[in-house]
């Protein structure tokens, strides 16, 4: 066996998906998997320190939470350990990209920052980790992100079909993997998925997530809110492009709805819509012929039939029709990542991330 450990924790900061992975000769092997919840007050505590400015973050606060955050991961990892009675050293690295805090890859300079001390993480489990994938990448003048369309590459694409790869997390990515296997591959942050609205429902309902978009479905869509929303200049901004939840928060939102007095459950329901929307249109132009999702919005009716209304020339069906669960697709990555950084093989795709060539990423941490 060539096992792997990745870890994810997304922008909504809802779960640490923990995944064991067999990456021997036969094929791709997800044989465990683990969901390691965040604590409340520390989840409350990233999510509040991501939407504020960079002067209201202090470096004592930011420091803590790197400690604790990769005392989280080594826990999620060891959890995930006992639970499929393998032992860490059976195991060759744990891929942790840790829980990003700030994204700013148009800035000068451009940087990103990721926390959850990789350090503790192996001194934690006695496992060989690798961690810091984004850096190396925006070094090289890409944004950093997305990485999983490499993994999507290897994976998932077909010499048959056009097919798009659409990830509902936090934030919203797609990744185009054309029949032509001489075509690059594209891909690119659309914009908000889940991040907008598990964050209003929690403001309201202090609930963590808008299960299978229940609440939203109570609400009616606001056309002059959807078409404001949608005037951010993010949407319209070619690719190569990335973002996060320190620019699509609550923040932001509060900017487009403060002068109105909407109903709670409206709003829900034109964030919904929003994600709809701003992924159909970007999909649009690539007229892919079939369109393979994951992430927790997979689960959501209201994502998936709203984007199913919206792109009619395209099937819409879950990663799971492919045979990769839907649920574990970015934890995966991270534990390919880790492999492409032992064995120094390249792990960006420069016609993704804009970045000036190929490179290794992460660093490796024993």
């Amino acid at each position: 066996m060539n096992l792997f450990i990745g870890l994810m924790s997304g922008t909504s900061v809802d779960s640490i998906d923990a995944v064991l992975v067999d990456f021997s000769d036969t094929g791709t092997q997800l044989k465990a998997v683990h969901t390691h919840p965040w604590p409340a007050s520390l989840r409350e505590t990233l999510l509040t320190l991501s939407q504020e400015t960079r002067e209201q973050s202090t470096l004592h606060d930011i420091a803590c939470l790197d400690i604790q955050t990769g005392e989280l991961f080594a826990e999620s990892a060891l959890a995930l350990l006992e639970k499929s009675t393998t032992l860490p050293n059976q195991i060759r690295a744990i891929g942790s990209p840790g829980q990003t805090l700030y994204h700013h890859p148009v800035g000068t300079p451009p940087y990103t920052w990721q926390i959850g001390d990789p350090n503790v993480i192996a001194q934690r489990t006695g496992i060989t980790t690798v961690a810091d994938f984004r850096r190396r990448d925006m070094a090289a003048g890409g944004q950093g992100a997305p990485l999983a369309p490499a993994l999507h590459n290897a994976l998932l694409r077909s010499s048959q079909e056009d097919r798009m790869i659409l990830n509902l997390g936090g934030i919203a990515n797609i990744t185009l993997l054309p029949a032509d296997l001489n075509s690059p591959v594209i891909g690119f942050d659309t914009g908000p998925a889940n991040a907008l609205l598990d964050a209003h429902i929690y403001q309201h309902q202090r609930l963590p997530l808008d299960e299978q978009g229940a609440w939203a479905a109570t609400g009616q869509i606001q056309p002059a809110l959807l078409n404001s929303l949608l005037s951010d200049p993010y949407f319209a901004r070619p690719a190569p492009k990335t973002t996060g939840r320190d620019y699509f928060n609550l923040n932001w939102l509060t900017r487009y709805t403060a002068s109105f007095a909407y109903q709670p459950e409206d709003i829900q329901a034109t964030l919904a819509q929003l994600t709809v929307t701003s992924i159909a249109q970007a999909i649009f132009p690539y007229n892919p012929q079939r369109l393979l999702v994951c992430g927790g919005g997979v689960h959501n009716p209201l994502l998936m039939k709203g984007l199913s209304q919206q792109l009619p020339g395209c099937t819409v069906e879950s990663t799971s029709t492919q045979g990769i669960d839907p649920d574990w697709v970015e934890a995966v990555t991270f534990a390919w990542l880790a492999k492409q950084r032992l064995e120094q093989q390249l792990g960006n795709l420069p016609s993704v991330t804009g970045a000036r060539q190929a490179v290794v990423l992460g660093s490796v941490y024993i």
